[in-house]
């Protein structure tokens, strides 16, 4: 992904997850925004296209990004810290699901579990390497593994969004296995 790109990503993450009053964007019930009105406010400091928006959404390595059925609207898939409905179904989730964070994280995890803090969700990936990539924005990663099956038969409850990414609302400590370090 090229620098430019990175910039959009990091802005549209920004306004369609955590603050689209600073684009003077209105999000409906879902988290849908316009097209136009997110090109518009993209376009005050460079032109940005529509081509351009829609490589950013392919593009992203993690996919954070979706348009609807007719291209008109975009949202972020999750990672939301303002209210919206995702209207994401309940689903059984794998036997293990993973978190990456780092170091000194961990005693407050062991603490309480994992929360999921100014988002809606806690966020958990199907595999130790997306784990791994997580973890590491903040620094050299540390990987939980969750017992994502016991979880769900103890009555936790699971969804999946459209990336893959496995969103459920706290991990209780003794569904989390730590790592010895």
């Amino acid at each position: 992904m090229t620098e430019d790109a990175k910039t959009i990503s990091k802005t549209l993450s920004y306004w369609l997850r955590h603050r689209p009053d600073a684009a003077g964007l209105v999000l409906d019930g879902e988290g849908w925004a316009s097209v136009d009105a997110v090109l518009a406010e993209l376009s005050r400091s460079e032109v940005v296209s529509f081509e351009k928006l829609a490589q950013v959404v392919e593009s992203n390595d993690k996919q954070r990004f979706e348009f609807n059925s007719d291209l008109q609207k975009i949202r972020a898939r999750q990672g939301h810290s303002i209210e919206i409905e995702l209207n994401l179904q309940a689903l059984k989730p794998p036997r293990l699901l993973y978190h990456g964070t780092v170091a000194k994280f961990v005693e407050a995890i062991r603490a309480g579990g994992l929360s999921r803090m100014a988002r809606h969700h806690v966020h958990l990936s199907p595999d130790v390497e997306t784990a791994n990539r997580v973890g590491t924005r903040r620094g050299k990663p540390v990987i939980l593994t969750v017992s994502a099956k016991r979880m769900a038969e103890a009555g936790h409850q699971f969804m999946c969004s459209a990336n893959g990414v496995w969103l459920t609302e706290h991990v209780p400590v003794e569904f989390i296995l730590f790592p010895d370090f």
